[in-house]
């Protein structure tokens, strides 16, 4: 086993007795609890051994083929996100001599009636109307499907011209109507995977593949081929950090081939024109205004900048250059279009994480996101209604959910005692804790009140003493399918654990403000049990403000890094409570580790997704007075989520402050790892591996495939 747990091809291990010889199905199970990150691939060998192999091979994107299929009254969707359609339709309305009648509208506030006005004209002359964007305009989406309804009525099939088309693209939406799903043709362009295929989709688009009147014609030529290769890499980094979630990009953003054909056009603009190459004015053109005008986090903006530093800068004329300091990875020699391309062909299919400035656990990351990707949706499909049969154990939906309820109901403290909580810590000009933990207790009692509420409406309802409403069911709902109702959420602080879990963390933070009531504030603050972050961070900074006579808004913290908090218990016992700021715990480092010895940032350990990080001691200071060293500015997010609302401040409602964190490398270094600070973390035993945690639930899969209880499992 343990051979297997370090075996990077585990979905392909051979088990041992007397496990040599389980199903498909189970051998699924033992790797989700074993290891989970090879689930998407044992997958693809299950459907492959079950169903065949075509079920697992992408098909092409072929547009005449969809195009057969067909009619006037059938219309063609392109789902998105994806690959940028347009061109390749422009390109097939050229051949179908369509382009010059093409019309082209792009919906949204006020273009339902031009779109109305060019469906009708089309259907007379028998021309194309492309509609982009459906996702954007909802109210006129009953309109359009009005319109697809005429079509394929007796008269709109005798008054529309025959060789009439209406093309559609649209993100997934509620809003898009389900009848012009149904009978239309959906297609979607995948974009390529990996470095090697986007490289040669690339170097295949126009202009580029245009090697007479472009690639050929630059008045510098080894200036624009080679930055012209670097740029063209700079895209395929972009697009596959996608795939790393939050650690390649805090929103998944919609890059595209259009966002490179204009750079690609304004760096042969730029090189024909100025004698020497341009970087600054070239660098804010691609990342601040054709990939930078889709960034909308600061965080991810400053990572753009980092990789152009890497991909497109005076770098990559060194000799023997190496992107990501791979020696697989290099700059090739000036020649012709034919040369790049089989430059490119020999390229490594699969790409190591540190091309992209991860860490090799980033792998790790991917494939655990995905898995839940796979398993959230497996879940959804699954559906949860309550008046189901009995389940394997021949315990039916019904007495599971009220087995729950009445588990959650139990481990649930009662609503705090705000009077006797505003008697002990009154409001004070000194103390602006007391003010922040009132404001704390008033949230959590707001929240215990939705769910106690809830839970027992769902024990009414199930014994017949009220009706069991829409609300209530969707709550039956995610509770049977262990997720946070949403009712929980709109009251809830932000988290993405699972139910269990998330009661878990629930009653832990309500015991750690009981105790604040009962003994007195404590001497290290758990930051992540605050509801409401930023307004304990202000209170610290508003006491120091207020002692001093300094204004507010010319504070900022300085920090200290202190032992591991372990045993804090003891810890808070032995330390003393700071004169001026506060003592706070509870984050994690996400991709890289504290060195407690060395106090400065290191390298995480193999297969160490997530790290403790120290007790850090928040000082109140002057802005300009903070300590001067070399040091890493870390992000703060409650979830590991990291994106959010962008709020009036700018920043992301996930966001919540800054922390300089030694290091001894370039700053860069640890932008391009994603490096970041957590409040908490999805759910601990799943993310951290650990061997104990491992073992139970390698114990639970083998005592569930013994008792054949598979659906359990």
């Amino acid at each position: 086993w343990r051979q297997i747990y370090e075996d990077a091809q585990a979905y392909e291990a051979n088990f041992p007795i007397p496990f040599d010889n389980v199903t498909q199905i189970q051998r699924l199970c033992i790797l989700k609890a074993f290891r989970p990150d090879t689930i998407i691939k044992a997958a693809r060998n299950f459907i492959s051994a079950e169903l065949g192999e075509q079920f697992i091979s992408p098909s092409t994107f072929d547009l005449p083929l969809s195009f057969k299929e067909s009619t006037p009254a059938i219309p063609l969707v392109f789902i998105l996100p994806g690959s940028d359609p347009m061109a390749s339709l422009m390109s097939f309305a050229e051949q179908k001599q369509k382009a010059d009648t093409i019309s082209l509208i792009s919906l949204g506030q006020g273009q339902g009636v031009l779109a109305e006005k060019a469906i009708e004209e089309a259907k007379k002359n028998g021309t194309w109307v492309v509609l982009q964007n459906c996702h954007l305009a909802p109210s006129w989406m009953p309109k359009l499907e009005k319109i697809c309804e005429y079509l394929e009525s007796k008269a709109g099939k005798e008054t529309t011209h025959i060789t009439f088309r209406l093309w559609l693209t649209t993100y997934p939406s509620s809003d898009f109507p389900v009848s012009i799903l149904q009978n239309s043709v959906k297609m979607t362009n995948e974009p390529p995977q990996g470095i090697k295929s986007t490289l040669l989709v690339s170097y295949k688009m126009a202009p580029i593949a245009d090697t007479k009147n472009f690639f050929a014609k630059n008045l510098m030529p080894k200036e624009f081929k080679t930055l012209l290769f670097g740029l063209c890499f700079l895209h395929a980094i972009i697009q596959e950090r996608r795939n790393f979630g939050p650690l390649g990009w805090n929103i998944h953003y919609d890059f595209n081939q259009t966002d490179l054909r204009i750079s690609v056009k304004q760096l042969n603009l730029f090189l024909n024109s100025y004698s020497q190459i341009p970087f600054k004015a070239l660098h804010y053109l691609i990342a601040e205004c054709n990939y930078g005008g889709r960034i909308t986090d600061d965080r991810d903006r400053r990572i753009m900048h980092a990789l152009m530093q890497d991909y497109f800068s005076s770098k990559i004329f060194f000799n023997n250059y190496k992107f990501g300091g791979l020696e697989q990875y290099t700059v090739p020699d000036l020649g012709q279009y034919e040369d790049y391309i089989h430059f490119i062909n020999k390229m490594p299919n699969k790409q190591e994480a540190e091309l992209f400035g991860f860490h090799p656990n980033a792998e790790i990351t991917r494939d655990l996101k995905e898995t839940d990707q796979l398993c959230s949706s497996l879940l959804l499909v699954s559906g949860s209604n309550i008046s189901k049969g009995s389940g394997s154990d021949g315990e039916t939906q019904e007495s599971k959910l009220v087995s729950i309820c009445k588990e959650i109901s139990s481990k649930l403290p009662k609503r705090f005692d705000t009077e006797i909580a505003q008697v002990k810590y009154p409001v004070s000009y000194s103390n602006s804790m007391n003010t922040v933990l009132l404001q704390e207790i008033e949230r959590y009692n707001a929240l215990i009140k939705v769910i106690s509420t809830s839970l027992t409406q769902i024990e009414d309802a199930l014994k017949g003493k009220i009706v069991m409403s829409e609300q209530i069911e969707k709550v039956c709902a995610s509770i049977l399918l262990g997720l946070v109702p949403d009712m929980w959420k709109k009251k809830s602080y932000p988290s993405l654990k699972p139910l269990a879990s998330y009661i878990s963390d629930l009653v832990e933070r309500l015991h750690y403000f009981q105790s604040w009531i009962d003994k007195g504030p404590p001497k290290i603050q758990w930051l992540s049990g605050f509801f409401f972050t930023q307004s304990f961070l202000t209170g610290i900074l508003q006491n120091f403000a207020r002692k001093y006579t300094i204004a507010i808004d010319h504070l900022t913290f300085d920090f200290e890094f202190l032992q591991e908090p372990t045993n804090i218990q003891e810890l808070q016992q032995s330390f003393e409570k700071p004169k001026e700021g506060s003592y706070i715990y509870g984050l994690y480092l996400e991709g890289c580790r504290w060195d407690f010895d060395e106090k400065k940032l290191g390298e995480s350990f193999p297969k160490i997704l997530y790290s403790t990080a120290p007790i850090i001691w928040l000082k109140p200071c002057e802005i300009g007075k903070e300590s001067n060293f070399k040091h890493y500015k870390c992000p703060v997010y409650k979830t590991s989520e990291r994106r959010g609302i962008l709020s009036t401040t700018g920043h992301s409602t996930n966001f919540i402050m800054n922390i300089h964190l030694a290091t001894d490398v370039e700053e860069a270094h640890w932008i391009k790892r994603g490096v970041a600070l957590l409040c908490q973390l999805s759910d601990l035993s799943l993310i951290h591996i650990s061997e104990p945690t491992r073992q139970a639930e390698i114990s639970y899969a083998v005592f569930c495939l013994k008792k054949k209880k598979i659906t359990s499992t």
